[in-house]
């Protein structure tokens, strides 16, 4: 049941989606999110999503070398082998 002055269920619904993008992907505590005005917590969502787009695409685009199902093969050569930690001899 809808009441005249309040705010439909499906719009609240809306609202709490920003609040939870904004914790999971962008780190903001419910406060911060809550606080912030209607206009600038939209642009900061939007500008959000831009970013994890952007960010989708570059990992996308730098995948085009990569072994089957995304992973990459590495083999331990000669000259890429890890370094030893150096042996201290025995204290005196």
């Amino acid at each position: 049941m809808r009441s005249f002055f309040g705010l439909t269920s499906e719009y609240m619904e809306a609202v709490y989606e920003q609040f939870f993008f904004l914790k999971y992907s962008g780190g903001w505590s419910f406060i911060e999110s809550y606080n912030l005005p209607i206009g600038l917590r939209t642009w900061f969502v939007e500008r959000l999503i831009k970013q994890l787009q952007a960010e989708k695409e570059a990992i996308e685009s730098s995948s085009g070398d990569r072994g089957r199902k995304g992973t990459t093969r590495h083999e331990l050569s000669a000259q890429n082998q890890p370094k030893r930690p150096a042996v201290l001899g025995p204290r005196s």
